[in-house]
């Protein structure tokens, strides 16, 4: 069952969604929305004012009238009553009054011979003494002392009231020297209805007024936003690399000082990165030129020095063992030099985007093994594939990301090294896990980075610090990814995604080299 503090506690919910939901997001609607809360805002207060001062002005207007009128009527006629009028008297005069130019109905009321109240009424019995509300009467049969301000002891009073949700005039007033008192109804209907008249036009003149602003807001948003539309669209293409991108500047506003600002930027960033691009690349040709340049006496330093090695692997010892240990160095550094040499070269070519694929149908769990067989690892790596799970990839890349990848779980980590094979949808995960200490939270950002040194006191390593890159280089070029992570009961682990078919990217690369829609594959 259902309790009330959840049902408030989700209707809550869904007003903070609502409202979150409603916040406002684009400039334009917020324009629209205060130029028209500024336009209803002076609307409303004008046709207030406006309202406010035309009904003053038509009720003071007629009530004067009714009350000048009255109190004339009273002068003429209630005045000349006797002292102790009689009830006809009263009700004469009372239909006289009556017929004045504003059409209200008189009440007289007095005392006659006899002392008792008689009453004449020009209305029949539809004007009556409760209807006088009885402050009013208070005041009429008030009677003041006179001073040199106050010639009279008796005043004419009134006070609107509704009766049955129409609106009316009631006055009074005593005869002075008299027992007489008149009181008159004038309903002020009339007025009304033309107040709400005037009302309902102010009111449809406030929301034209809205609606004029919403418009005037749309067409000034318009005007103010488009160059800042132009803006936005020139900062993407800006930010997509195309440098090029310039804003026309028309007038001398703050928007087109902001678009000269704009192009001059654009224009000082295209020269930065054409300066920066031409050093990138002279930086890469030189790299390019020096390990090609490298490779011809490496070639011939490499041949001798394996001569070297034979001479200290030969029974005859024909090798002085005082010079031993420097044959021995010169020859692991030659090896280590053309190493760096052919990864440089690697790295090289994929920094300048040369590096292609070329596909095959591969099954991963042979071309595992014959990564590891290759380099003698066979007994120090645990393999964990099926056999028979077909993959099209580059196998002398995936070659290159293996070796890598195995040979660093082996170096740092130690043996055993478990590499493990699964699918997850269309892509082929492998992982490489060590039993190592693991790796260190500060290095892990940086274990993909060139020339990384995880320790400062260690500046040399056997390696020449390109592995890594060069096997997140070749995951790339297959559209994969490789990510590196500690193992909760120790150790490090590299999972290695790729796509199970790269003949796809190969197209798409196509297609962007060509301009057009066809695109060829690799075998």
């Amino acid at each position: 069952m259902t309790k009330p503090q959840d049902k408030l506690r989700g209707w809550a919910a869904a007003r903070k969604a609502i409202l979150s939901g409603l916040r406002f997001t684009s400039l334009r609607l917020r324009l629209v929305v205060v130029f028209g809360l500024v336009a209803l805002t002076a609307a409303v207060s004008a046709s207030g004012i406006a309202y406010w001062l035309n009904r003053e002005a038509v009720l003071t207007r007629t009530q004067d009238a009714v009350l000048r009128d009255f109190q004339q009527e009273m002068r003429n006629h209630a005045s000349m009553l006797p002292v102790n009028p009689a009830q006809d008297e009263l009700q004469r005069t009372a239909g006289q009054m009556a017929n004045s130019s504003q059409r209200f109905s008189v009440l007289l009321v007095a005392q006659d011979p006899n002392g008792k109240t008689v009453v004449g009424n020009s209305a029949l019995d539809t004007f009556t003494l409760e209807d006088v509300p009885k402050s009013l009467q208070k005041a009429v049969n008030r009677k003041q002392p006179l001073s040199s301000n106050n010639k009279s002891a008796y005043h004419l009073y009134w006070q609107r009231i509704t009766d049955h949700d129409k609106p009316y005039l009631v006055g009074g007033a005593k005869v002075i020297g008299g027992t007489t008192t008149g009181y008159m109804l004038k309903s002020l209907e009339p007025e009304a209805k033309d107040l709400n008249s005037l009302a309902w036009s102010l009111g449809i003149a406030t929301g034209l007024a809205l609606i004029g602003s919403a418009l005037l807001a749309q067409a000034a948003a318009t005007t103010v936003l488009k160059p800042v539309h132009r803006l936005g669209i020139a900062a993407r293409r800006l930010g997509e690399g195309k440098l090029d991108t310039r804003l026309r500047v028309s007038g001398t506003d703050e928007l087109a000082d902001l678009s000269r600002t704009f192009n001059h930027t654009a224009e000082a960033l295209e020269k930065r990165v054409d300066d920066m691009s031409a050093r990138d690349e002279a930086s890469r040709r030189f790299v390019a030129d020096m390990s090609h340049e490298l490779r011809t006496p490496l070639t011939a330093i490499t041949a001798v020095t394996e001569i070297l090695e034979e001479e200290l692997d030969a029974e005859t010892g024909s090798v002085d063992p005082m010079i031993e240990p420097a044959v021995r160095l010169v020859v692991s550094e030659t090896r280590r030099l053309n190493d760096l040499v052919e990864n440089l070269m690697e790295v090289t070519r994929f920094d300048a985007g040369t590096a292609r694929l070329v596909l095959d149908d591969v099954d991963i769990a042979d071309q595992i093994t014959a990564c590891i067989d290759a380099r003698a690892w066979l007994d120090a790596v645990d393999l964990d594939a099926e056999r028979g799970v077909m993959v099209r990839l580059d196998p002398r890349r995936l070659d290159v990301i293996l070796a890598n990848l195995i040979g660093n779980a082996l170096k740092h980590g130690g043996s055993p090294v478990r590499v493990s094979v699964r699918k997850e949808a269309d892509a082929l995960v492998i992982e490489v896990q060590d039993h190592g200490p693991g790796i260190p939270e500060d290095v892990l950002p940086h274990v993909f980075d060139r020339f990384y040194k995880a320790s400062a006191s260690r500046p040399r390593s056997e390696g020449s610090g390109l592995g890594l890159s060069i096997a997140l280089e070749n995951a790339h070029i297959h559209g994969g990814e490789i990510t590196a992570a500690n193992t909760p009961k120790g150790g490090a682990v590299f999972t290695l995604r790729l796509p199970q078919d790269a003949s796809e990217l190969i197209a798409d690369d196509a297609r962007d080299e060509n301009g057009n829609s066809t695109g060829g594959t690799a075998g």
